[in-house]
């Protein structure tokens, strides 16, 4: 017997991330655990937001990218166990590469609106520098031998490469000074407390150093100028386009995003800082993995019947420079537009792979705050083996009449 259904608003309530390090020996969290990063977003959301009781979260879903070690054994679960929320809680993993929170939060949020769910926690965790990417992978032969991939497309940076040689115009000089942009933009908004309301402390030990409160991000370098970038080796391929400067570093870091139903953040008195209209993702050809986000925004956009007109502001993940600029030359969108990372990305603070989505998220959220005349927004992200990812969402704060920070008032126009 079928009964109607009713497809329920999914709200984002809180998001948090863990300062993000350098992956490798010298980092911050080389002698941490990723599950304890998760455990530590878990315990400051359940502390951000008290009026929730532990025994109403209905899942937890944790992405990584190499499940196994600190990163394996069902980590949904064992981090709500760790976290010291009740049995009851179940939990799961969940893998996407690159964008595996984002696919958590809307794996999730899907269960929410059929109404399995009332309250989520979804997110994810990479710890680079434990679990260097494609460690212990073992692909199938017949990717090589019957030529379904090619072979170079294992290699991110390889495809970052094939990306500039399918867009000429997208030259090295652009993507240098589009990097430089994310490091400045990204001190700009630390320097203006933008970021570090969204990061939990981490307490690390260090062999011979004692213990250090982790407070800001490792990897960002502010300062960075064009002729920083100008003479960095291109390691993916001889007189190259694609450097450590254009990209984003190797990195280790976790996030945790709240969602609820509207009905349950209203019974619960639990904020709303967004709401979720729309998403989708995309396959593209491994060899230009970066163009994914393109056709999961038109994708995502046609679902929601919106064009990209009405989207304020743009959180696009920056693996790579060329894959940020490929997606504003497909939308003609200039590579200084407003709307774009205004807080800087992932070129300056770096990208955890699987835990990366709900960043975006976080810095939308804190952006819709402070911009009330932006309805729309989105976050979008490329996806290692080809793939694109997208998640629209509207303003809880919205307000049409409200002028955009830095414009002119009605009445300096009108006299204008």
């Amino acid at each position: 017997m079928s009964q109607n259904r009713q497809i329920r608003d999914v709200v984002f309530v809180d998001g948090v991330r863990t300062p993000f390090g350098r992956a490798g020996d010298k980092g911050i969290y080389a002698s941490t655990r990723a599950d304890d990063l998760v455990v530590k977003c878990i315990r400051e959301l359940m502390r951000l937001n008290p009026r929730l009781p532990a025994g109403r979260i209905d899942e937890v879903a944790i992405a990584a990218t190499t499940q196994t070690g600190d990163q394996g054994l069902t980590i949904g679960r064992t981090a709500a166990l760790l976290a010291g929320l009740p049995a009851s809680v179940p939990g799961f993993a969940i893998d996407r590469m690159c964008a595996g929170a984002m696919t958590a939060v809307t794996t999730t949020a899907s269960g929410i609106g059929f109404g399995s769910y009332d309250v989520v926690l979804a997110g994810g965790v990479e710890h680079m520098g434990h679990h260097p990417m494609g460690a212990g992978a073992d692909p199938n032969p017949r990717f090589m031998s019957e030529r379904i991939v090619d072979p170079a497309a294992l290699n991110m940076g390889n495809t970052a490469e094939n990306l500039h040689d399918r867009f000429p115009a997208i030259t090295k000089d652009r993507t240098d000074a589009y990097a430089v942009a994310s490091q400045a933009k990204f001190a700009a908004a630390s320097a203006n407390g933008r970021i570090q309301p969204d990061l939990v402390p981490v307490a690390t030990m260090k062999p011979g150093q004692g213990w250090t409160v982790n407070t800001v991000d490792e990897p960002p370098r502010p300062g960075t100028t064009l002729k920083d970038l100008a003479g960095l080796s291109t390691p993916f391929r001889a007189h190259g386009r694609v450097t450590a400067g254009n990209a984003a570093g190797l990195n280790d870091g976790a996030t945790v995003a709240l969602l609820a139903s509207s009905d349950a953040a209203a019974e619960l008195g639990l904020p709303v800082k967004m709401r979720l209209v729309q998403f989708a993702y995309a396959g593209v050809d491994p060899e230009v993995m970066g163009i994914g986000p393109v056709p999961a925004t038109e994708k995502a956009l046609k679902l929601a019947g919106l064009g990209i007109e009405d989207i304020g502001l743009i959180e696009i993940n920056e693996a790579f420079a060329v894959q940020v600029l490929s997606f504003l030359d497909h939308f003609g969108i200039a590579d200084d537009d407003a709307r774009v990372n205004r807080y800087g990305g992932a070129i300056a603070v770096g990208h955890p792979l699987a835990s990366s989505g709900v960043r975006l998220m976080t810095q939308l959220a804190r952006q819709f705050e402070e911009d009330p005349s932006v309805r729309f927004g989105l976050t979008t992200m490329c996806i290692g083996l080809g793939m694109g990812a997208t998640v629209i969402w509207e303003n809880p704060h919205w307000t049409p009449t409200v002028s955009p920070p830095g414009s002119p008032t009605e009445d300096e126009g009108s006299a204008a």
